[in-house]
């Protein structure tokens, strides 16, 4: 996979609402400038990927407890120069869950969001261009905290708010909660 691949998958993917809409265009015309987006050390900012982990019923989503930002989160990472996200989103679920019954509810992008990442020792403030899809796990499997988690935790998708209420967050606990699964992926919506 390239950057002309992942632009191609934006493309043809469509924002949920007008706040997406924004960080969608935000994201192609970064990619557009930026070769070396897939790096972490790259500034202003760097492609990652995320997975939003939901249980077998899809009432619950798997979501980690973050050391470096302090915030509940869902799962996910630099890139590290791959440029297949979807790749990037699942290697990191697996590693900051331990879990080995992660998969791929689609191969579609699920979300996009543009968000800072806050200075820390050593590396400035800049933005992460996270493409973001969509899991599956079994939520009696037993997950292992890593090195970069507090804490990992099934959460119900209605409870989602009292950890995190950014709009990028719920707007991930929106769409899981409208869309009904099966249809949309019985008949490749995503």
């Amino acid at each position: 996979m390239h950057t002309k691949s992942l632009i191609e998958q934006l493309t043809v993917y469509i924002p949920f609402d007008s706040q997406e809409r924004a960080k969608h265009q935000q994201m192609l015309e970064f990619l557009s400038r930026n070769e070396n987006g897939f790096h972490s050390k790259h500034l202003p900012g760097h492609i990652t990927g995320s997975a939003w982990v939901l249980d077998s019923t899809k009432t619950k989503v798997l979501m980690t407890h973050h050391i470096k930002l302090g915030k509940w989160l869902q799962l996910g990472g630099h890139a590290d120069g791959s440029k297949n996200i979807l790749e990037v989103a699942f290697r990191e679920a697996e590693e900051e869950s331990g879990l080995d019954s992660i998969q791929p509810l689609s191969l579609h992008i699920f979300d996009v969001d543009v968000h800072a990442i806050p200075e820390r020792k050593h590396f400035p403030n800049h933005f992460h261009y996270d493409v973001r899809f969509l899991f599956e796990a079994n939520e009696n499997e037993q997950f292992h905290i890593s090195h970069e988690s507090f804490s990992l935790q099934w959460i119900d998708l209605e409870e989602v708010r009292r950890f995190n209420d950014e709009d990028s967050i719920l707007r991930l606990v929106e769409k899981s909660e409208r869309m009904n699964l099966m249809s949309f992926l019985e008949n490749g919506y995503w």
